[in-house]
Parts: C-alpha cells; sequence; structure tokens
C-alpha cells in the first residue's frame, strides 16, 4: 500500500511538472506592470521579462531607478514614476498604461514594492510605524490592483501578489507580518472573485533571501533608533544588553539562512507571468518549503515554543 502511495504522488509530480512547462505565446504583444523595480525582486523581475520578449512597464520609486533599468533593457521597457502610498502617482501610472497597452489590456499586473521596516517588539512602537508599513505593503497592493483591474479583465491576464512565508506565521513584531497575512487575504477574495472573467490571481511567498528588506545591518540602525526613543521603564523591561543580544541572534541565525539566489523568486515570479497553467501559489526558498510553511501547520504550542525559544528575552521575564 505504502508503495501505491508513493508511485501516486511520484506521478502527480511528474504530471504536474509536464503541465506548467508551456507559456503563453506572443509575448511582444504582452504588457506586465511591475511595481518596486528599483532594486531588488522587482529589479531583476523587470530585466529578466524583457529578455523574454514581455513589454515591461516598470514601477521605479526614484529617478536613479529608472535610468539605470533603461540602461540596461530593450526599448520595449518603459519606465514609470511610482509611489505607491500617492494616490495620484497610482492614477496617473493607471493612466498611462491605459493608453500604452489599448485595447489589448494589460497581461498582468505584479505587486511587488513593500518594505520591511520598522520591525521590532510591539510595544516599541506607535501607531504611525504601523501606519506606514500597511499603506506601503497593503494598501498600496490594493490600490494598484484596481487602478488596472479593469484592463486586466479586458485581456483575461494576472494579478501577481507577493506576499511572504510570514503571511502565514507570524514571528516578529510590527506591521510586516500583518500586512503579508492581509495580502494573502486580499489574493484568495480576489483570485475567487476574479474567476469567472478568466483572471488568474497567484500568489508569491518568499522565504528568507538576501535583499535590501532583510538586510541586517539596516535592521540594527531601525532598533537603535527605536530603543532610543522608548520611555525608560520600558528599557529597564528589556536589559540594556538587549540590542546587543539580538544582534547576536542576527548574525548567528538570520544572516546564515539569507538565500542570495534571488533568482529562485524571480523564477517563480516569471512562471505566475508567462505559464499557460501558473500554480495558485509559489513558495520559494528551502527555508519556506521544509521549515516555516510546516511549522505554520503545526498546533500554536509547538510553534509558539519554538519561536520563543529562539527569540531574545526581556530581562523582565517570567517564562
Amino acid at each position: 500500500m505504502f508503495l501505491y502511495v508513493v508511485v501516486l504522488i511520484v506521478l502527480f509530480y511528474v504530471y504536474r511538472w509536464f503541465r506548467e512547462l508551456g507559456r503563453v505565446p506572443n509575448k511582444s504583444e504582452k504588457s506586465v506592470y511591475i511595481t518596486g523595480c528599483d532594486t531588488g525582486f522587482g529589479n531583476l523581475l523587470a530585466k529578466h521579462l524583457d529578455t523574454k520578449g514581455f513589454r515591461v512597464i516598470a514601477g521605479c520609486y526614484t529617478e536613479k531607478g529608472e535610468v539605470e533599468l533603461k540602461k540596461c533593457c530593450s526599448d520595449k521597457l518603459t519606465t514609470l514614476h511610482l509611489d505607491v502610498t500617492d494616490n495620484y502617482s497610482i492614477k496617473k501610472a493607471a493612466e498611462t498604461i491605459k493608453t500604452l497597452v489599448g485595447e489589448k489590456g494589460l497581461w498582468a499586473v505584479v505587486n511587488n514594492a513593500g518594505i520591511s521596516f520598522p520591525t521590532a517588539p510591539n510595544d516599541w512602537l506607535e501607531t504611525e510605524d504601523f501606519k506606514q508599513m500597511i499603506d506601503v505593503n497593503l494598501i498600496g497592493v490594493v490600490a494598484i490592483t484596481l487602478s488596472v483591474l479593469p484592463l486586466i479583465k479586458k485581456a483575461k491576464g494576472r494579478v501577481v501578489n507577493v506576499a511572504s512565508v510570514f503571511g502565514r506565521i507570524s514571528t516578529v513584531g510590527g506591521a510586516y507580518c500583518i500586512t503579508k497575512y492581509g495580502v494573502e487575504a486580499f489574493n484568495d477574495s480576489l483570485r475567487r472573485n476574479m474567476a469567472p472573467f478568466g483572471v488568474k490571481v497567484l500568489c508569491i511567498e518568499p522565504g528568507f533571501f538576501k535583499t535590501s528588506i532583510s538586510d541586517p545591518t539596516i535592521y540594527e540602525s531601525h532598533l537603535q533608533r527605536l530603543w532610543k526613543r522608548l520611555p525608560q521603564e520600558v528599557k529597564d523591561e528589556y536589559g540594556s544588553d538587549f540590542i546587543d543580544k539580538t544582534k547576536l541572534v542576527i548574525k548567528e541565525k538570520i544572516e546564515k539562512i539569507l538565500d542570495p539566489d534571488l533568482m529562485k523568486v524571480v523564477s517563480c515570479m516569471e512562471h505566475a507571468v508567462a505559464a499557460v497553467h501558473p500554480r495558485s501559489r509559489y513558495s520559494p526558498g528551502w527555508d519556506a518549503k521544509l521549515f516555516w510553511l510546516p511549522l505554520s501547520y503545526m498546533p500554536t504550542f509547538i510553534s509558539d515554543a519554538y519561536i520563543l525559544k529562539n527569540a531574545v528575552e526581556p530581562k523582565v521575564s517570567v517564562l
């Protein structure tokens, strides 16, 4: 019986592999709108899809990002200044895209733009710290999607939302996990909403990768800034060595698992955009597949025990 189960599993994966090989035709006629193209995944995806023949519309936050991207891509690529927290910027970009794509519509939007700082214990933060990240990571995703959704429906295209494995399990304080859970919820509701219109809605859930979002140096500088503004009472609760202990954990644990191969994520994004039969969800990174996702399905007492065991304890602790 066990052998039959193994054979069935192997056959399923072989079938899925062959089924997912097919790519959509006429790529040169298909436009893909990507946010957050200054650096990281968005920048690499814009370059990658450009080489694949798509008409890339790259949203960049800085003029430098636009200039650098144009230098290394073909004339088919168009850059736009885009601030995903600014309604005027979003609307202006959508109007430009409508002119560019015409009656063919927009084949895909990839909601990649995001930030991960400030991340800290929740009692270190103020409401504004949460609002800033929610505006970029969640409201920005919703606003960008809605701004071009009529064009995507016209093309019977795709919406690709970049969430995180931490949209499945919450490990840190601050708004990062909150926003990624929100992206997951928006993704699921939109996928079901858009199915009758022939629009596919896909989600990318990366693990730990070496980008500016996971830069330990930036994380440490944000922690120092937040520490300085804390009331002395809270500093006493956490202990004067809390920052140093946190830095040690980052160096000994986090830095070691950061995957430098960003193409693992970009390849999933490309598949979501270009495959005839894309997956509903992608989880690039071995840490995501083999650890974080399984941990998210564990009973709460198990996941809590693991996360607390590996966290830095405050000086005042009842654990």
